[in-house]
């Protein structure tokens, strides 16, 4: 887990591990966790196997206390139906719990799954009969996953994601309930007929999806963290985690078109922003040697629409900030290799610059926590091959695209 004081720093805090399960019959292949509050505990939901996929199931664990950190305890497997489950998470729909998840189709095929419902009576077991929620639509015919809950202006969403999640049509999709209504009646859900996060190929983003909804710290505003990824290749590898205000158009339907990776954007209203990054474009670094190339030819995989590369091993690129930690972001390609970066002629560390597929704005380096102060970031190419790249020793290359400084 990761904590911040603002969303602006998530990505340079330290991760926590808040819980492990010695018992691999259910802590194997674990997947999609969400983290909820109730009664003053917090629950992580998530999913998990033996090791064999088709046993996935859903469980759930328990925080000690008040803390979403943790320590955490096992709780229980939750809504299990003999079939593999998994995604599951609580909707609240007027004031009543319900779990949500991702099965088999209702006639026990794999193809298309299902999305599920149930009441739950406590936060880690469920009640009653379950119903299949008709879930129509979809990018694709065949996977509806990833239920998470919405609720606006007297209307509760039930968003999912549709597509197998290596395709680039990847997106969410939602049914919704009137306040009021039953929602184990499967007749008083209203499919909608379009999506309300889907590819966005003018700004380099596809597959987004498997995401979860939050509220700005003042209440005021609701966005949603997702994964998407660079490439409209068809691969799992590159997914990276973004978040977006959620808008309410004149219909009330709840829409997000993404932005390409290094967009500037308003922070959630009543985020304080405390220890924001600026940022500093390869334009404004020093290039010595030989071997430097720079061009608009990487599009949107590059902040600003530029970038700089080379191959020559000795070329240095050298920038000095003042602050307290760096993080650098180019292109991770095929043909790239390794680099030595420096700061202040300390801290060496050797970096595989490589990626395949090519995405960009992929983060190749976060320092270490440095004293507050001016620094000097030194860039080394080595001319080697990073595995499993294949390119010819002296032909590896890399390259510059950002640099992100932390105050």
């Amino acid at each position: 887990m990761w904590s911040s004081p603002s969303l602006s720093t998530l990505l340079v805090s330290p991760a926590v591990t808040v819980f492990t399960d010695d018992d691999l019959s259910r802590f194997q292949n674990v997947w999609a966790p969400a983290l909820y509050e109730a009664n003053g505990r917090w629950y992580i939901y998530y999913t998990a196997d033996d090791g064999t996929d088709a046993n996935h199931r859903n469980y759930v664990i328990e925080s000690e206390g008040s803390d979403p950190a943790g320590p955490y305890h096992f709780k229980a497997k939750i809504a299990d139906h003999g079939e593999f489950a998994i995604d599951g998470e609580p909707v609240m729909i007027d004031g009543q719990r319900y779990f949500s998840w991702s099965g088999p189709g209702t006639d026990g095929a794999p193809r298309p799954n299902q999305i599920y419902l149930q009441k739950m009576d406590t936060p880690w077991s469920v009640t009653g009969e379950r119903i299949a929620v008709p879930v129509p639509n979809g990018s694709c015919d065949d996977i509806r996953e990833g239920p998470t809950g919405l609720e606006h202006h007297g209307r509760v969403y039930l968003t999912y994601s549709s597509c197998p999640t290596a395709l680039p049509d990847y997106s969410v999709w939602t049914v919704s309930i009137a306040n009021g209504a039953d929602p184990m009646v499967a007749s008083n859900w209203k499919s909608h007929d379009r999506p309300i996060l889907e590819r966005n190929d003018a700004a380099g983003v596809y597959g987004p999806g498997l995401h979860s909804f939050f509220h700005s710290p003042d209440g005021a505003e609701t966005w949603i963290a997702y994964h998407a990824k660079n490439t409209s290749d068809t691969t799992y590898s590159f997914r990276t985690t973004r978040a977006q205000k959620v808008t309410f158009p004149a219909d009330d339907y709840p829409y997000v078109k993404p932005v390409q990776t290094g967009s500037t954007l308003d922070l959630p209203s009543g985020d304080p922003g405390t220890g924001a990054p600026t940022y500093l474009n390869d334009t404004k670094m020093t290039f010595s040697g030989t071997g430097w190339h720079s061009g608009d030819g990487c599009g949107v995989e590059c902040f600003r629409g530029d970038d700089h590369w080379s191959w020559t091993k000795g070329d240095t690129a050298t920038f000095e900030f003042t602050g307290t930690q760096v993080v650098l972001l180019s292109v991770k390609d095929p043909f790239n290799g390794k680099a030595e970066i420096t700061i202040d002629g300390e801290h060496a560390r050797t970096v595989n610059f490589y990626g395949n597929p090519r995405v960009g704005e992929g983060v190749q380096y976060i320092s270490p926590t440095l004293p507050r102060g001016k620094h000097t970031v030194t860039v080394r190419v080595l001319g080697e091959r990073g595995a499993p790249s294949t390119v010819p020793e002296g032909g590896a290359t890399v390259s510059f695209d950002r640099a992100e400084i932390y105050p």
